[in-house]
């Protein structure tokens, strides 16, 4: 059973919690002003091209222009992989870009104190059952449906109902649903790119056009309610009148009033009303022990996320192999978990108490593999480094780092 939390406080910080049978899972803040820009879709204008670095400035009309590199303006080859193996010395910039053109991008990650926001040509837009992929042709199932004739019938569907020159990721919420939802799906994301399209041919027309947003992508209320309306969601808290109001609008629009209740609990503390307060902050904390008295700790870099493993308090009682193995796996639940609640995404190195047997390190890899199962983000486990250290990537959920 799942609920969703969303506390919106005076100074209009909002906090949107999810909770799997009272226990808190994700945890989002968004500050008003301060919205992230990831998913909004512009009409910018190239400021630059940088040659020799294959990449270009873009103004989009926010404070630093964005930063566009040649494999976001080539065609995609791969959907799985993009063009992050294709050979781009083959390809000059300059034969895309030009200084002083308008160009239709995305921004595909927002923008930090030290850098400007990363944008691409390559659009998506997400709708209820599908993300929506212009000018490709690929056809992508989500990975969580696993049934073989789900994945058939849901690939049948979607081939007869989209027009050339498009292709889609299925999401995981198109499981078992009607086909003439995932239809209506469908062709309501295609109208709100030919939107797009047609606002962007007018804006590019103009002999002096300023960089324009064109789609803003929905807050991280509209994208946590896309996400999880047609799963196990059961209720929606909120103490502010406004959001109220946003989602008695989202469940009307998707037809689902009567399946999810709404509760509004005006300018009440909801998130110590529900027993969350607590929970949400332990996320800060650096050190996280486990239930056999081992710890890990979590440490944020630019590069990337170390965590590492200890065995604290724990001495167990059989031989050396079976005490670490006991550590290393309680330690796995507890990092799948951990990377969900604090949304940590891009490259993260584990750092286990170091294993003799190669079968303890399949076991252990294959408990975290299981674990991850559960996370809505997409994860890869990389493998074992030469020096003992797990590699794997995550993708942020909804966080603007």
């Amino acid at each position: 059973m799942q609920e969703i939390i969303i506390s919106q406080d005076n100074k209009s910080n909002k906090i949107v919690v999810i909770c799997e049978n009272g226990k808190l899972v994700e945890k989002y803040e968004e500050k008003i002003g301060q919205e992230r820009l990831e998913g909004n879709i512009y009409l910018g204008k190239v400021e630059n091209v940088l040659l020799g670095m294959q990449a270009a400035f873009v103004d989009i009309g926010t404070e630093k222009n964005t930063f566009i590199h040649i494999k976001d303006v080539i065609p995609k080859v791969s959907n799985e992989t993009g063009n992050k193996n294709e050979t781009l010395s083959k390809y000059d910039i300059k034969n895309y870009i030009r200084s002083g053109m308008p160009i239709l991008v995305q921004v595909k990650r927002d923008s930090t104190n030290k850098k400007g926001a990363r944008v691409s040509t390559h659009i998506s837009l997400t709708g209820r059952f599908i993300v929506l992929m212009p000018d490709t042709e690929f056809i992508t199932i989500s990975k969580k449906i696993e049934k073989e004739a789900e994945k058939k019938r849901l690939l049948e569907i979607v081939k007869n109902s989209l027009p050339k020159g498009y292709g889609v990721i299925v999401r995981t919420s198109a499981q078992g649903r009607q086909k003439e939802l995932i239809e209506q799906d469908i062709q309501k994301v295609i109208k709100e790119y030919e939107e797009i399209q047609k606002n962007a041919q007018e804006l590019a027309k103009k002999e002096k056009f300023e960089p324009t947003l064109l789609y803003a992508n929905d807050g991280i209320v509209g994208k946590i309610l896309t996400d999880l309306v047609d799963q196990d969601l059961t209720r929606i808290i909120t103490n502010h009148a406004e959001i109220a109001k946003e989602v008695t609008q989202f469940l009307k629009d998707t037809g689902l009033q009567s399946k999810i209740k709404l509760e509004l609990k005006q300018d009440e503390n909801v998130l110590r009303m529900y027993e969350v307060e607590d929970q949400i902050e332990k996320t800060n904390n650096r050190k996280i022990w486990l239930k056999c008295g081992g710890f890990i700790t979590i440490d944020k870099t630019e590069a990337l996320t170390a965590i590492d493993v200890n065995s604290g308090k724990y001495i167990g009682n059989k031989d050396l192999e079976q005490t670490v193995y006991t550590v290393n796996k309680e330690a796995s639940i507890e990092i799948a978990k951990q990377l969900r609640l604090r949304d940590i995404g891009g490259i993260i190195i584990i750092d286990y108490i170091d294993m003799e047997k190669a079968e303890t390190k399949q076991k252990v890899l294959e408990t975290l593999e299981e674990v991850l199962k559960k996370d809505r983000s997409k994860t890869q486990i990389i493998g074992f480094t030469p020096l003992d250290l797990l590699e794997m990537t995550r993708k942020h959920m909804c966080s603007n780092d």
